[in-house]
């Protein structure tokens, strides 16, 4: 291989690879909370499965348009195929923001109709110039037909839900609590949020609660209650029961 057809070889890869890398800015993020929570189909692959595939086509999509374009730029028909090519490339991309990015299965499903005619009609363009670029893109195109049925599903299948991403099971501590019959108050605690048992504690006694708790007295209101100086909860949330 030539030195040039080298670096074309090299570029076309990389620049298909980065079209790859954008879309993974929006999708890696979602992939354990929001994408994990929806319903899919039973013939969902693993997430760990698309990662792999699509750097797979991705390099086979940079080596069909190496095949076109190292022919050269002075034809047309080579041009109308490169340009076609950049056209999928970057609707690929806008699948990936509009699915993971923006939460929308609905539209990528729409978006992604666009994308397929765009991979066939690049086909239909490289078959021009060269019969093995268009035959490296034919595991693209049923690939992306796959995907078509599973961006199909998930917008189906959670038409009427909403993703609920269940909080660490380790949460310690919420908003809810309970008033004592001394005016104090208790919080709750545990996984499930179980209210604690009341502290015998009043002003003037002293608190039955593990030391280095703090207690905060208002003479006002004759309120009372204990808490920690460091909390252990990692976050707190708001609960509908």
């Amino acid at each position: 291989m030539k030195l040039a057809n080298f670096f074309k070889l090299v570029i076309a890869i990389v620049i298909v690879e980065l079209a790859g890398a954008i879309g993974a800015i929006f999708t890696v993020p979602v992939i354990p909370t929001w994408y994990a929570a929806l319903i899919k189909s039973p013939l969902n692959p693993p997430s760990w499965v698309f990662a792999p595939v699509w750097n797979i086509l991705f390099i086979i999509m940079g080596m069909a348009a190496f095949l076109v374009w190292k022919k050269g730029l002075n034809r047309k028909e080579i041009r109308v195929a490169l340009i076609v090519f950049i056209i999928q490339l970057v609707l690929n991309s806008f699948w990936s923001i509009i699915f993971f990015g923006l939460r929308n299965p609905g539209a990528a499903f729409l978006e992604i109709i666009f994308l397929w005619l765009a991979i066939l009609a690049t086909i239909i363009a490289f078959y021009k110039v060269s019969r093995d670029a268009a035959y490296l893109l034919i595991p693209y195109i049923l690939w992306v037909t796959f995907a078509a049925y599973l961006t199909f599903s998930v917008w189906q299948l959670n038409k009427n839900t909403r993703p609920v991403i269940t909080p660490p099971e380790n949460n310690i501590a919420s908003l809810e609590a309970k008033i004592c019959p001394d005016g104090s108050f208790v919080g709750c605690h545990g996984p499930n949020c179980e209210l604690a048992a009341c502290q015998k504690t009043s002003i003037t006694e002293t608190p039955d609660v593990p030391a280095k708790w703090i207690t905060f007295a208002d003479s006002i209101s004759k309120l009372s209650f204990d808490y920690p100086r460091k909390l252990g909860a990692r976050y707190i949330y708001m609960r509908d029961d």
